[in-house]
């Protein structure tokens, strides 16, 4: 994934805010030095429904199209740039995991067996 359009951020419910898409493209740039096999990204920003008691609630989720297994990371928060951050955040650490599952792997079956 070396571009991320705006045309793969969706807003629900919401009014489109070029800031929130800078925002979102920048953070969908930074996952790619975790990982390098990010083959395609959707983002959607919505404000799914009204709670009586939870009041206004946001909704990002992140889906990453890997090779592999696809991701896909939610967060809810009564601000949708908190909503966004988390998201992001929860990518990342995933990321951070496969990485490193995937290095242990590599080393594991890499190590001589002695008999």
């Amino acid at each position: 994934m070396k571009s991320a359009p705006n045309d793969n951020i969706v807003f629900r419910d919401i009014d489109k805010s070029p800031t929130l898409a800078n925002t979102v493209s920048k953070k969908l740039h930074k996952l790619e030095r975790y990982c390098g096999e990010i083959m395609r990204s959707r983002v959607v920003l919505e404000a799914p429904h009204q709670h009586k008691t939870k009041g206004k609630q946001f909704k990002a989720s992140v889906e990453l199209a890997l090779s592999g297994s696809p991701l896909t990371i939610s967060n809810e928060s009564e601000s949708i740039h908190r909503a966004v951050n988390g998201a992001f955040e929860s990518a990342e650490r995933c990321l951070k995991e496969r990485s490193e599952r995937r290095k242990t792997l590599r080393h594991q079956s890499l190590d001589p067996v002695v008999d």
